[in-house]
């Protein structure tokens, strides 16, 4: 079957609740459902929440995180941050497990010091220095290695389900392990099971995508991720996508192909799951690339107009007031101007501020 970008990306944009949001009481589910929130901005995690969920309160997502705990923050696919589901995470650490230890010297040094690291955090919420001591007194130079910096030696640990995020002691960032969190058994799943749970979930939410998408955004890798996809027989369908092999879920295909374009212009904040996970090549024209996945992987807020990035966007708040910056690639439609314009009408009222103005 042939399908076009335009009712790719209509359908798409209904999977993630940015046609009709979600009531906040779905907000979790929501979560779910778009395989996690990137975590590296935690006010970008909210406002990618925010575009989704209607009537959303500010503080829900924190909320949810700390005293509900029924999100958890951890680093997740390909080393960045992310807010899963409590109730998926055996899930998700069944299939993070598969990762490898990147940025470290070899199998002994993954092994010992997610073990050191895993074992201090039990029972205990400690900030990065304290668990650092308590590594070290294992083996001084596992304690450095804690020390580091952007955390790259602690993702180990966290994909073997041995460390998550706690809340901060004012500016100190502290961690503690996911059985400690959540206070009960992390279901156990099979890995390889737990990988093709993965696969229809991305599939479920960002489909139809190429084999190499796919595996770029796990971070199994593109021969990896085609071996994913045909693993799932005929659960999944092979599309032609303007002359490219693509998939979807089997049972998506007939919803797919009746999609329509809804109209929709949206506001989507640095590292929305959007942008990361769609694939490029429909969403934005190569000459703007640059501006919106910019260097250390910086994902810049855009404009969302039916599905593709239509520009950049930024706000700042000042005495009370917000002012919206809105910088499209090209002229827009004038109903995806009046559009944006209530988007941005709709995140001063969410901050509780006054629109000074749209430019």
């Amino acid at each position: 079957m042939s399908i076009s970008w335009e009712q790719s990306l209509a359908w798409r944009l209904r999977r993630h609740q940015l046609v009709e949001r979600a009531a906040p009481s779905q907000l979790v589910r929501v979560v779910g459902d778009i395989c996690g929130l990137h975590a590296q901005l935690m006010s970008s995690a909210e406002l990618s929440a925010w575009a989704r969920v209607d009537g959303l309160e500010p503080g829900a997502v924190e909320d949810v995180l700390w005293s509900q705990k029924s999100l958890v923050k951890l680093w997740a696919m390909r080393g960045t941050l992310h807010l899963l589901p409590s109730a998926d995470l055996g899930i998700w650490l069944a299939a993070l497990a598969t990762y490898t230890g990147r940025g470290m010297t070899g199998k002994y040094a993954v092994d010992s010091l997610t073990e050191a690291i895993g074992g201090a955090l039990e029972g205990r919420l400690l900030t990065r220095e304290e668990l650092a001591v308590l590594v070290e007194a294992e083996d001084p130079e596992l304690g450095e290695w804690v020390r580091s910096s952007w955390g790259s030696y602690l993702k180990p640990a966290s994909w073997r389900g041995r460390l998550c995020f706690a809340p901060s002691d004012g500016s100190r960032v502290r961690f503690t392990s996911p059985s400690t969190w959540l206070a009960g058994t992390i279901e156990q799943h099979e890995p390889a099971d737990a990988l093709l749970e993965i696969t229809r979930r991305f599939l479920a939410a960002y489909a139809p995508t190429t084999a190499r998408h796919f595996g770029v955004w796990a971070g199994v890798g593109p021969a990896r991720g085609a071996r994913l996809l045909a693993a799932l027989g005929d659960e999944a369908a092979e599309l032609d996508l303007g002359g490219e092999a693509v998939w979807a879920l089997t049972q998506d295909v007939a919803e797919i192909e009746a999609a329509v374009e809804p109209d929709v212009a949206r506001l989507l904040p640095a590292f929305d799951p959007w942008v990361v996970g769609t694939s490029r090549t429909a969403m934005l024209e190569p000459r703007h690339r640059a501006r919106v996945y910019r260097p250390q992987g910086w994902i810049s807020p855009v404009l969302l107009v039916n599905g593709r990035i239509a520009g950049l966007w930024r706000h700042e708040r000042k005495d009370g007031r917000l002012l919206v910056e809105l910088e499209p690639f090209r002229r827009l439609a004038p109903w995806a101007r009046e559009g944006l314009d209530g988007e941005a009408e709709r995140l001063a009222a969410f901050l509780g501020l006054e629109l000074s103005r749209v430019r």
